[in-house]
């Protein structure tokens, strides 16, 4: 069916996505580093002392992601989706009223793992059980919501701090996730069961097999994606990060380079859609391979770049890694392992990725305590991920001739 024919039959279910993935910001790392020179100043961390503590409540919401991202093969979505919404207004509240460091370091955990854990994961595993031949394109729309967030809640949150109380804007926020709760209901109601409930409807995996987590886990395939998946996620999130010390051994102004993020944004979100499409036609098995090439470029480029307008071009480069990876790794997960224990799966798979998020701006940053700076790491952090694409290639290719050769008839209606 056409695009617009797509969204106007899908419309509720593609909701529930994009609202999920968009209050998830909440929980992600461009939030929260907003307030990170408030955070520091009112319980006199350093640099240091708040990425470790950060690091600390990441690693632990990636554990505890494991085991709850069971959940999801458990519990529809109308039941989960709600909760780990008044979970993450309760971490906001939490942020706002947080009185010491160890209270901070509970807080951090329950915002990372209710905001970037439990909400990306609930929406994503909907996406790719609700839908089969379109699985991409829905893939893509719902990780619309994270794209807004990038975008938007940054800018809207600085400028009110010139008037409103750090604090105040957390308590603010709990009340915005809330506000989505009432709205997510009634979407949820008419939840559709052809790939959520119904067995006999679910997609078989490679060698025509529902694979659980403890075969995966035997499988070699899995383990040369590893490297991949920490890829982005530690180091795109070591890149935000640490942008003020990138900014101040480059030379170049903080605002200045922060007005380049919307360039990461806007790539990040026209590939996310262009690979949704082109996941529905080709498949993840020749785009995995390629999915962290472009950061790799883009970290290999920015360690020489003599000026902003060049900064540009390659922080442009790692947004469509970005793209690239909300859409590809989530829709592979269901083409080669099935659907019937993608909560499980999908539930480790995020766990890496989150503790890729810890690994990143806590390794780049010991470095740079070291005395090497963020652009001399760069070639190196390239020099990983042209390694870890070179293994997804391997993997895949030993792999992908054990795919079910005819897809599922699937009719993406309500």
């Amino acid at each position: 069916m056409g695009f617009l024919n797509f969204l106007r039959a899908n419309a509720p279910f593609l909701t529930v996505g994009v609202l999920l993935t968009f209050c998830s910001s909440f929980g992600q790392t461009f939030f929260i580093s907003v307030f990170a020179g408030q955070i520091r100043d009112e319980f006199g961390l350093s640099n240091g002392d708040w990425g470790f503590l950060y690091s600390v409540g990441t690693t632990a919401s990636a554990i505890v992601m494991v085991w709850t991202g069971i959940l999801t093969d458990t519990f529809r979505v109308r039941v989960l989706g709600p909760l780990v919404l008044i979970l993450l207004a309760a971490a906001c509240l939490s942020m706002a009223m947080a009185q010491s460091w160890w209270a901070l370091v509970f807080t951090v955990f329950a915002l990372r793992f209710c905001g970037q854990g439990m909400a990306t994961l609930v929406a994503t595993v909907a996406m790719a059980r609700w839908f089969v031949m379109s699985r991409g394109k829905a893939l893509s729309i719902s990780k619309l919501g994270v794209s807004l967030g990038e975008a938007f809640l940054p800018l809207i949150f600085v400028a009110l701090m010139a008037d409103i109380p750090w604090r105040s804007l957390w308590m603010w926020s709990a009340v915005g996730v809330l506000a989505f709760v009432p709205v997510l209901l009634p979407l949820l109601r008419l939840e559709r069961t052809p790939q959520s409930i119904a067995m006999d409807d679910q997609s078989f995996g490679m060698r025509d097999l529902h694979w659980s987590r403890a075969m995966m886990l035997r499988h070699g395939l899995f383990w040369l994606m590893v490297p991949a998946l920490l890829a982005p996620a530690a180091f795109g999130t070591a890149f935000f990060f640490h942008q003020v010390h990138l900014a101040d051994a480059k030379g170049w102004s903080h605002v200045g380079l922060v007005a380049l993020f919307p360039i990461f944004t806007a790539c990040a979100t026209v590939t996310m859609f262009g690979s949704g499409w082109i996941v529905d036609r080709i498949g993840t098995a020749r785009l995995m391979p390629t999915v962290v090439l472009p950061m790799a470029l883009g970290f290999a480029g920015l360690a020489f770049a003599p000026s902003l307008p060049w900064a540009a071009v390659f922080i442009g480069l790692m947004g469509f890694t970005q793209g690239l990876n909300n859409t590809v790794p989530n829709a592979f997960w269901a083409e080669f392992y099935g659907t019937r224990h993608l909560g499980a799966i999908k539930a480790l798979a995020t766990a890496i990725m989150v503790l890729g998020t810890a690994i990143g701006p806590a390794l780049t940053g010991a470095l740079i305590d070291l005395g090497f700076d963020l652009p001399q790491q760069m070639l190196g952090i390239a020099a990983y991920m042209l390694f870890a694409a070179g293994l997804v290639a391997m993997g895949v290719g030993r792999s992908a001739g054990s795919l079910p050769r005819a897809a599922q008839v699937h009719v993406e209606r309500p």
